[in-house]
């Protein structure tokens, strides 16, 4: 059993400057070291989870991600990259650091699971400050450790492919899912080159 959560409570965005502002005004108000590359997390659905699914986990993971190519030419780091944007190749590659913590490390109470999740930010700044900032150019734009280079190879892949293609087979065999399929492709293709040109 897994579940996914961003104690965060929203993305963070370089260029939503009250956003940022008033995480790190709340930060310092709570006595937390001010987070440059990440929001102050936020505890309690942290917490209420954790707390509901503690006898179910045996660890959490503290994921990290990073995007090459979101500094620009002043040095000020820019949103993440979109989907899309992502897909257009405008995002060369995406740094993933994972760490995993024991159940047994995490604080059950909930004021000690705050401090302790905003340590773990503290580390999640630090990791970032280094990849997006270090004046090193042998550390920018890497996580520290030793890093594994995923590529898709064809036998992950061809799986899905192939199922992928067997149902458009199918549906292109009546004549509901044909005109199915084309009005999908028409329109889907007038949004994806409406929503490419508008973010462009």
């Amino acid at each position: 059993m897994y579940l996914v959560i961003f104690p965060e409570g929203t993305r963070y965005n370089p260029e939503l400057t009250k956003v940022i502002s008033a995480s790190q005004t709340f930060a310092a108000q709570e006595g937390f070291a001010v987070l440059k590359h990440v929001l102050t997390p936020r505890i309690k659905a942290t917490h209420v989870a954790f707390d509901s699914m503690k006898n179910y986990l045996d660890a959490i993971y503290d994921v990290t991600v990073a995007f090459e190519g979101t500094i620009d030419d002043k040095g000020q780091r820019k949103e993440a990259p979109s989907m899309a944007e992502f897909l257009c190749k405008e995002c060369p590659k995406i740094h993933i650091h994972i760490d995993r913590i024991d159940k047994k490390d995490v604080p059950e109470e909930q004021a000690f699971m705050r401090r302790w999740l905003h340590e773990r930010f503290e580390i999640k700044d630090k990791l970032l400050i280094e990849f997006y900032d270090s004046l090193d150019p042998e550390r920018r734009n890497k996580f520290p450790g030793e890093s594994v280079n995923s590529k898709l190879s064809l036998k992950k892949t061809l799986p899905s492919l192939l199922i992928l293609s067997g149902l458009t087979a199918g549906m292109l065999m009546t004549e509901a899912g044909r005109k199915l399929y084309v009005r999908t492709w028409i329109y889907g293709t007038l949004i994806g080159c409406l929503w490419v040109s508008i973010k462009a």
